[in-house]
Order: C-alpha cells, then sequence, then structure tokens
C-alpha cells in the first residue's frame, strides 16, 4: 500500500469547511480546476463523495460530517507542530536540566547560576552530574543536557562548543605553608612534595613538561582524582596541589595560592550540548545564563 498524500487532509479540511469547491480553492489560493483534481482524489481516496449536489449547492454526506471536525483538529495539530516555537513562558516553564560538569564548577558558579534560575524560572530545576570521564555517549543519548570541561580531539565532532572561560593552573598550599613567604622559584615548586590530579591515574602532566625544560623534576607523593580531594590534603597537610584557577576559586579560600614559577599554557573550558538542543529555547536560555554567570565571575587576585 502506497502512502497516503497528506496535503490532502487540508485540502479536504477547506473543502467540509466552506461547503464549496469555489470558496476552498480561494481559502487555499488554488484555481477552481486544481481544487476539483483534489476533491477527485479525496472522493477517491475516501470512497465517498463527500459532497453531492442539492439544488444550486453543495451538501455533505454522513461520512463527510463525521470527518469534519477530526479533519479540522488534525490539520490544526499538524500546524502547531510545524509552527515556529513561541516565546518562551520561564515563569510558567516546569524542566529539569541534568548538567554534567568539571569538578570545581558547581562550587564556584553554581550558587549564581541556581539563583539567577530560580529568579527568572522558579520551576526549573538544575541536577548537577559528576564527570568522571570525557565519553559523550549522555550527550548523545539525551540523558545530559549540557556538559562543560575541555574539549579534546575525541570529543565527537557533531557536537555544539562554546567557550566560557579560560583558565590557567596555579600552585595552592595551606596558609601557613613555607612556600608562602619569600620568591617561589622553580627549585623551590620542584623540591616539595606534590599532589598530582589525574581521573585517569596519569603520573605526567603539562608542568612535569615544564620543569624538565629547566632540568628539573617534582617528587609527586599521590595521585587524585579531583580538584577537591587535592586542595582537602593540601589544606592539612606539607602538600603542593597544582589545580586550575577559576575552577577552584572558592575550594581554596583561606589557602594560599600562587602564580606557577614555570610556563604552561591556558586552556579554554567550554560549554557543550548536542545538536538536537540547538533550537530548543529553554535550552538556549539555559545556555546563555551559563554563560552570562561565567563572565560576571572573574577572576579574583590571590
Amino acid at each position: 500500500m502506497s502512502n497516503p498524500d497528506f496535503n490532502l487532509l487540508i485540502a479536504l479540511d477547506a473543502v467540509l469547511a466552506e461547503g464549496s469547491v469555489a470558496r476552498a480553492a480561494r481559502r487555499l489560493r488554488l484555481s477552481p480546476s486544481a481544487m476539483s483534481r483534489a476533491l477527485a482524489r479525496l472522493r477517491e481516496t475516501t470512497g465517498d463523495p463527500l459532497l453531492v449536489r442539492a439544488g444550486r449547492g453543495l451538501v455533505p454526506t454522513p461520512r463527510a460530517m463525521e470527518l469534519r471536525d477530526r479533519v479540522s483538529q488534525l490539520v490544526q495539530d499538524a500546524q502547531e507542530i510545524l509552527r515556529p516555537a513561541e516565546s518562551l513562558d520561564l515563569a510558567h516553564l516546569k524542566r529539569t536540566f541534568t548538567l554534567r560538569t568539571s569538578e570545581g564548577f558547581v562550587e564556584n558558579f553554581g550558587p549564581a547560576l541556581i539563583a539567577r534560575v530560580a529568579a527568572e524560572a522558579p520551576g526549573v530545576r538544575l541536577f548537577f552530574s559528576q564527570k568522571p570521564d570525557k565519553d559523550s555517549t549522555l550527550l548523545r543519548d539525551g540523558i545530559v543536557d549540557i556538559e562543560t570541561g575541555v574539549v579534546e580531539p575525541t570529543t565527537a565532532p557533531e557536537l555544539h562548543v562554546q567557550t566560557l572561560f579560560r583558565d590557567t593552573l596555579i600552585g595552592v598550599v595551606r596558609a601557613d605553608h613555607p612556600l608562602g613567604r619569600g620568591e617561589i622559584t622553580p627549585e623551590r615548586y620542584a623540591g616539595g612534595s606534590h599532589i598530582l590530579v589525574s581521573r585517569r591515574g596519569m603520573e605526567h602532566n603539562p608542568v612535569d613538561e615544564a620543569l624538565g625544560l629547566l632540568g628539573l623534576q617534582r617528587s609527586v607523593v599521590t595521585i587524585v582524582g579531583g580538584f577537591a580531594t587535592a586542595l582537602g590534603l593540601a589544606r592539612a597537610s606539607d602538600l603542593i596541589a597544582t589545580v586550575p584557577e577559576r575552577h577552584t576559586g572558592r575550594l581554596r579560600q583561606g589557602m594560599h595560592s600562587f602564580t606557577l614559577p614555570v610556563r604552561t599554557r591556558q586552556f579554554s573550558v567550554s560549554l557543550i550540548w548536542h545538536p538536537r538542543a540547538q533550537s530548543d529555547p529553554a535550552h538556549r536560555w539555559l545556555r546563555a545564563l551559563i554563560l552570562e554567570t561565567c563572565a560576571a565571575n572573574p577572576l579574583k587576585a590571590f
């Protein structure tokens, strides 16, 4: 069986509503002959004459009267589906967004973002999910709405990306640590006991490469999976944590932060989402809100 021509529904709706081929033609901006051909196809498809002669006019058959309201509703529903999304009513929006974020993002930007969401769309909730890896499957499957993080060559090419901010690595020690006094040279920095942050347990990162160019090597005594853990250890010991500056602003309050004595490259932290959400008005609103929140929370001097 061939697929039906759904354009005939529009013609049927016009004919049944107008009760006249000529008026239906004007409604659809067709010629009377084109409308007559459409009615002939409708009669063939439905197996019913639909409109029959009564004096000078046409009257609907029982089958046409049975179909009139249903067809009208079908056409209205189709038009609603195909109509561009209307302006977003944030006051009545009810939705939960899942954000998969790098560690430190929630602590630094979460309070301001949650406050903005509550003020603009009180029916919206944010679910912050941990990001133990860079797998894009959850975004593709629609389980996660938005991710934040560093885009890498392994990131799925179809995903949309927008830079949130630039970040850089800094050193952090407890408030009364010896590195809190005097100049921090590459030798003093390398000579301490270090915490390495690596979700995959890697024992080498750009800091080690920069030290190696100076003929130095630091002593890594422990490897942890996140910035919060690294800063917690450094706060309670003589260990040195090397972490991103903007991602850890709140986490390192009360500690001594310092510029690394070796040069490392800055990196971009981005907003990442799947193309399916690109035109969703609510999703666009949340993306803009995240961008504004990050821009409104600049780095503070340490």
